[in-house]
Protein backbone atom coordinates (compact mmCIF):
# COMPACT_ATOMS: atom_id res chain seq x y z
CA UNK A 1 0.00 0.00 0.00
CA UNK A 2 1.56 3.62 -1.09
CA UNK A 3 1.08 6.58 1.00
CA UNK A 4 -0.72 7.82 -1.89
CA UNK A 5 -3.57 5.27 -1.41
CA UNK A 6 -2.88 5.82 2.31
CA UNK A 7 -4.00 9.25 1.33
CA UNK A 8 -6.86 8.94 -0.72
CA UNK A 9 -8.50 6.77 1.74
CA UNK A 10 -8.16 8.93 4.39
CA UNK A 11 -9.13 11.72 2.71
CA UNK A 12 -12.51 9.82 1.17
CA UNK A 13 -13.14 8.23 4.75
CA UNK A 14 -13.32 12.05 6.57
CA UNK A 15 -15.07 13.26 3.36
CA UNK A 16 -17.43 10.57 4.22
CA UNK A 17 -17.88 11.34 7.59
CA UNK A 18 -18.82 14.88 7.27
CA UNK A 19 -21.30 14.00 4.30
CA UNK A 20 -22.98 12.12 6.63
CA UNK A 21 -22.60 14.27 9.94
CA UNK A 22 -23.61 17.29 8.04
CA UNK A 23 -27.41 17.66 8.00
CA UNK A 24 -27.39 16.57 11.42
CA UNK A 25 -25.07 19.22 12.59
CA UNK A 26 -26.60 21.98 10.68
CA UNK A 27 -29.83 21.15 12.19
CA UNK A 28 -28.54 21.23 15.61
CA UNK A 29 -26.51 24.62 15.13
CA UNK A 30 -29.26 26.13 13.87
CA UNK A 31 -32.05 25.14 16.28
CA UNK A 32 -29.35 26.18 18.85
CA UNK A 33 -29.43 29.72 17.91
CA UNK A 34 -32.91 29.72 17.66
CA UNK A 35 -33.40 28.38 20.71
CA UNK A 36 -30.34 30.73 22.23
CA UNK A 37 -32.08 34.20 20.78
CA UNK A 38 -35.26 32.62 22.55
CA UNK A 39 -33.83 32.66 25.43
CA UNK A 40 -31.85 36.23 25.19
CA UNK A 41 -35.33 37.33 24.30
CA UNK A 42 -37.74 36.15 26.84
CA UNK A 43 -34.93 36.04 29.91
CA UNK A 44 -35.76 32.25 30.64
CA UNK A 45 -32.18 29.99 31.31
CA UNK A 46 -33.39 26.82 31.81
CA UNK A 47 -30.81 24.60 31.16
CA UNK A 48 -33.07 21.70 29.38
CA UNK A 49 -34.81 24.18 26.74
CA UNK A 50 -31.11 23.80 25.36
CA UNK A 51 -31.10 20.31 25.18
CA UNK A 52 -34.27 18.96 24.26
CA UNK A 53 -35.37 20.80 21.02
CA UNK A 54 -32.05 20.24 19.62
CA UNK A 55 -32.48 16.37 20.47
CA UNK A 56 -35.94 16.27 18.76
CA UNK A 57 -34.77 18.10 15.57
CA UNK A 58 -31.54 15.59 15.05
CA UNK A 59 -34.03 12.82 15.86
CA UNK A 60 -36.39 13.97 13.02
CA UNK A 61 -33.35 14.45 10.86
CA UNK A 62 -31.80 10.87 11.15
CA UNK A 63 -35.42 9.73 10.73
CA UNK A 64 -35.60 11.83 7.34
CA UNK A 65 -32.12 11.56 5.76
CA UNK A 66 -31.05 8.19 7.44
CA UNK A 67 -31.67 6.23 3.81
CA UNK A 68 -29.49 8.79 2.13
CA UNK A 69 -26.96 8.67 4.86
CA UNK A 70 -27.29 4.68 4.64
CA UNK A 71 -26.63 5.10 1.14
CA UNK A 72 -23.91 6.84 1.37
CA UNK A 73 -22.21 4.64 4.09
CA UNK A 74 -23.00 1.64 2.01
CA UNK A 75 -21.50 3.23 -1.17
CA UNK A 76 -18.14 4.06 0.92
CA UNK A 77 -17.62 0.27 2.73
CA UNK A 78 -18.46 -1.19 -1.01
CA UNK A 79 -16.13 0.66 -2.51
CA UNK A 80 -13.57 0.06 0.62
CA UNK A 81 -14.19 -3.60 0.20
CA UNK A 82 -14.32 -3.67 -3.67
CA UNK A 83 -10.56 -2.50 -3.57
CA UNK A 84 -9.39 -4.75 -0.81
CA UNK A 85 -7.55 -6.35 -3.35
CA UNK A 86 -5.67 -3.57 -3.64
CA UNK A 87 -4.85 -2.88 -0.32
CA UNK A 88 -3.50 -6.37 0.69
CA UNK A 89 -0.21 -7.41 -0.21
Amino acid sequence: MTQELLMQIAQSSVYTILLISAPALGVALLVGLMVSVFQATTQIQEQTLAFIPKIVAVFVVILAAGPWMLRVLLDFTMGIFGNLHRFVG
